[in-house]
Protein backbone atom coordinates (compact mmCIF):
# COMPACT_ATOMS: atom_id res chain seq x y z
CA UNK A 1 0.00 0.00 0.00
CA UNK A 2 1.65 3.10 -0.49
CA UNK A 3 1.66 6.63 1.61
CA UNK A 4 -1.33 7.99 -0.46
CA UNK A 5 -3.42 5.37 -0.21
CA UNK A 6 -2.49 4.77 3.91
CA UNK A 7 -3.31 8.67 4.49
CA UNK A 8 -6.53 8.69 2.09
CA UNK A 9 -7.53 5.13 4.26
CA UNK A 10 -6.83 7.31 7.52
CA UNK A 11 -8.39 10.24 6.23
CA UNK A 12 -11.38 7.84 5.53
CA UNK A 13 -11.16 5.80 9.09
CA UNK A 14 -9.03 7.51 11.51
CA UNK A 15 -8.12 6.05 14.47
CA UNK A 16 -11.39 3.06 13.87
CA UNK A 17 -8.73 0.98 11.75
CA UNK A 18 -8.26 -2.39 12.84
CA UNK A 19 -5.61 -5.73 12.69
CA UNK A 20 -6.77 -8.81 12.46
CA UNK A 21 -4.40 -11.71 12.34
CA UNK A 22 -4.93 -15.34 11.13
CA UNK A 23 -2.09 -18.14 11.71
CA UNK A 24 -2.54 -21.61 10.44
CA UNK A 25 -1.18 -24.61 9.43
CA UNK A 26 -2.33 -25.49 6.70
CA UNK A 27 -3.55 -23.09 4.03
CA UNK A 28 -7.16 -24.74 3.82
CA UNK A 29 -7.61 -23.83 7.27
CA UNK A 30 -6.43 -20.06 6.57
CA UNK A 31 -8.99 -19.69 3.78
CA UNK A 32 -11.41 -21.09 6.30
CA UNK A 33 -10.60 -18.51 8.83
CA UNK A 34 -10.10 -15.44 6.15
CA UNK A 35 -13.62 -16.64 4.80
CA UNK A 36 -15.48 -16.99 7.81
CA UNK A 37 -14.15 -13.50 9.13
CA UNK A 38 -14.80 -11.60 5.94
CA UNK A 39 -18.74 -12.76 5.93
CA UNK A 40 -19.19 -10.66 9.16
CA UNK A 41 -16.66 -7.49 8.07
CA UNK A 42 -17.46 -5.20 5.19
CA UNK A 43 -15.05 -2.60 5.57
CA UNK A 44 -11.67 -4.46 4.39
CA UNK A 45 -9.10 -1.86 3.65
CA UNK A 46 -6.18 -4.32 3.01
CA UNK A 47 -5.21 -7.90 2.95
CA UNK A 48 -1.51 -9.12 3.50
CA UNK A 49 -0.80 -12.76 3.28
CA UNK A 50 2.72 -14.85 4.01
CA UNK A 51 3.78 -18.50 3.89
CA UNK A 52 6.86 -19.49 6.19
CA UNK A 53 8.66 -22.57 6.13
CA UNK A 54 11.20 -24.30 8.37
CA UNK A 55 12.63 -27.85 8.82
CA UNK A 56 12.86 -29.30 12.04
CA UNK A 57 14.95 -33.08 11.59
CA UNK A 58 13.26 -34.43 8.71
CA UNK A 59 9.82 -32.61 9.09
CA UNK A 60 8.79 -29.34 7.15
CA UNK A 61 6.60 -27.04 9.14
CA UNK A 62 4.38 -24.51 7.34
CA UNK A 63 2.95 -21.39 8.92
CA UNK A 64 0.06 -20.04 6.70
CA UNK A 65 -0.74 -16.16 7.61
CA UNK A 66 -2.87 -12.85 6.82
CA UNK A 67 -3.26 -10.15 8.43
CA UNK A 68 -6.57 -7.50 7.40
CA UNK A 69 -6.77 -4.32 7.83
CA UNK A 70 -9.95 -3.33 8.19
CA UNK A 71 -11.98 -0.10 9.28
CA UNK A 72 -15.14 -0.05 11.97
Amino acid sequence: MTIIALIICYHDFGDNMKVKIFDEGHEKDLEDSVNKFLEECNDVIDIKYQVAISIVGEEQLYCFSAMIVYGK
